[in-house]
């Protein structure tokens, strides 16, 4: 895969599907037939960025089916009482009706969204949806300030910082919290490098980020 074959992208697309048709239905027309006849049973809601490098079921090697997944710019999770109710509605039934065990949080590393914050949220004031929107990141910014770190990690600790605040945000939502108490949901942070390619995870016994190369040689 080159970066050129993303420019001509109204050609390529099309194409795309015509290559979908004739290679991955192919192999997999039986699955994806009894995926459509019996629905969907995903074993995880994902909650990402909607940065165009960081492709969710690329990331995992998932297959249709496996992930119901929310992105947004800096993979925010606002509040039940936001009055965006998109995203809520995507978790309340992911974990309601479609009773997912799992919820993940990925970040990524060189977040756009976090960067914006950082440089002063008037940087993108002629926008005024991604100004309100990313007002909903700013604790998170401002916590990773207060703690006074070198500032050439800040961005990393944000973007860490803001992870955990969503994690922390699904709460607010009633099936969430039902679940957590039943022992019947788990809730994961991840933080995805764009240039290294590791995929760090959150570790609670360490209250840290680790990688997901520690976490297998443990």
């Amino acid at each position: 895969m080159s970066l050129q074959s993303a420019i001509p992208i109204m050609n390529s697309l099309p194409q795309g599907y015509h290559t979908f048709r004739h290679e991955y239905l192919a192999r997999e027309r039986d699955y994806l037939t009894e995926l459509g006849r019996r629905g969907q049973t995903p074993g995880a809601l994902y909650i990402g960025c909607s940065d165009s490098r960081v492709v969710p079921e690329v990331l995992t090697s998932s297959d249709p089916g496996n992930l119901f997944v929310v992105r947004n710019v800096a993979n925010l999770v606002p509040h039940l009482d936001h009055p965006d109710a998109s995203v809520g509605a995507a978790i309340e039934y992911a974990v309601g009706p479609l009773k997912v065990p799992h919820i993940i949080v990925c970040g990524h590393y060189g977040c756009g969204g976090i960067r914006a914050i950082i440089d002063g949220i008037e940087s993108v004031q002629a926008y005024p949806s991604l100004s309100e929107w990313l007002h909903y990141a700013q604790p998170a910014v401002q916590k990773v300030f207060e703690v006074g770190i070198d500032p050439s990690v800040w961005w990393r600790r944000a973007v860490e910082r803001n992870v955990l605040d969503q994690i922390e945000h699904l709460a607010s939502f009633g099936p969430v919290a039902e679940s957590l108490r039943a022992g019947r949901l788990q809730l994961h942070g991840w933080v995805y490098d764009i240039q290294t390619l590791d995929l760090w995870v959150y570790d609670h016994t360490q209250q840290r980020f680790v990688t997901t190369a520690t976490l297998l040689t443990t």
